[in-house]
């Protein structure tokens, strides 16, 4: 793994599929004054990316998009098309518009890279001018309108280059990863798809099966669920015809880790009934605490410890300014937050993490200003 740089500037772009991540890189070059066209197969999410002002349409007019197969409405190819698509329909993708002359480069951001290059070494796609690429951010929210311009900063952008792939591809990629903000790193294919087996894909199904419990749980369960429950199945929302694409096209390295994490399961349901949780039980759980050690801090920097520091807050509008508006007063930067609502009260418990030699200063703090602190906390 390696990381790169580049000064090009990215110039003449087109994005094909304005989801999520296309239209959400599409903002993100438009905000650094780079000429984008949009095309995807739903003329509908077309017009949805044009109205958010991510660029114009490749084909036709916004409101009158002509069909796929008809040419450009130019001679003049972009510097770089981007095929926002999903990992089964990347080959094809690139082979029709290469095959068009959309642009004179090509990358793809799909989450999956050694089976799609496969296929398309195999459907006869120029390897020469495309280098396959995967952001690594998103959303649980999908769609157009769901798209952010900052979504990818300060986020890794992988490029998997081969020994086909010019220099000028890796250029121009790179340019794109650094217009929206994020930090190129060059891996081989196969290395990416492992790491992303671990660190994405498998957490997904995880997190399915764990939600999946809950569909037909009495709603009164329900009423009691706590912010723990929400963060395990918070990224089980995403959509699932998307999600069963990427899980079939890197299906070999999940499979092998879901049967890892199978194993600790069923060793931890035998030692919970046989009352021998000491054993497989007490492994796991200190396992956990190990493996959860070793994610990345804040910028990738070392892990760090930080003090929930917790406020009864009132939910109406301003609150959470106000009560950022505090730490900043004291001079305390808030490392993190969550909040987790009271079941049938207007009030919420938000939790500021902050470093420990803070904690007390931003309770201080907080209760002179005449928020509820719990006593004890911070001190």
């Amino acid at each position: 793994m390696s990381r790169v740089e580049t000064k090009v500037a990215p110039g003449r772009v087109a994005v094909i599929g304005t989801g999520l991540i296309g239209t959400s890189i599409a903002l993100a070059l438009r905000g650094r004054g780079t000429e984008v066209l949009l095309a995807d197969r739903d003329p509908a999410a077309v017009r949805l990316a044009v109205d958010a002002g991510a660029g114009t349409p490749l084909y036709g007019r916004p409101h009158e998009p002509r069909e796929p197969s008809e040419p450009l409405e130019s001679s003049e190819p972009a510097d770089l098309a981007i095929l926002a698509v999903p990992p089964g329909a990347v080959p094809a993708a690139l082979l029709e518009a290469q095959k068009r002359g959309v642009a004179r480069v090509y990358t793809d951001v799909a989450s999956v890279k050694e089976r799609p290059m496969a296929e398309a070494v195999r459907l006869g796609c120029d390897m020469t001018t495309y280098v396959g690429g995967h952001p690594m951010g998103g959303r649980e929210r999908s769609g157009p309108l769901a798209a952010q311009a900052d979504l990818f900063l300060g986020r890794p952008w992988v490029l998997c280059p081969t020994r086909d792939t010019g220099e000028e591809v890796v250029g121009a990629a790179t340019a794109l990863i650094l217009a929206c903000g994020a930090t190129p790193v060059v891996m081989h294919a196969a290395d990416h798809d492992r790491a992303v087996a671990l660190i994405s894909h498998t957490p997904h199904v995880v997190s399915a099966a764990m939600a999946a419990r809950f569909a037909g749980a009495p709603g009164g369960v329900l009423a009691l669920t706590g912010q723990g429950a929400r963060d395990v199945t918070r990224i089980a929302a995403g959509d699932p015809e998307l999600w069963l694409g990427i899980l079939c096209a890197n299906a070999r390295p999940i499979a092998d880790l879901l049967e890892e994490v199978a194993r600790d399961l069923v060793a931890a349901a035998a030692g919970l009934r046989e009352g021998e949780a000491e054993g497989a039980v007490a492994d796991l759980l200190a396992r956990g605490v190990a493996g959860h050690g070793r994610i990345p801090g804040k910028h990738g920097g070392r892990p760090r410890r930080y003090t929930a520091v917790p406020v009864l807050v009132a939910d109406r509008p301003g609150e959470l300014a106000l009560l950022f508006q505090a730490a900043g007063v004291a001079g305390i930067n808030i490392e993190d937050v969550a909040i987790e609502h009271s079941p049938g009260r207007s009030v919420g418990l938000v939790e500021l993490s902050v470093r420990p030699e803070s904690a007390q200063d931003l309770a201080r703090e907080l209760r002179a200003r005449g928020w509820s602190v719990p006593v004890g906390e911070g001190d």
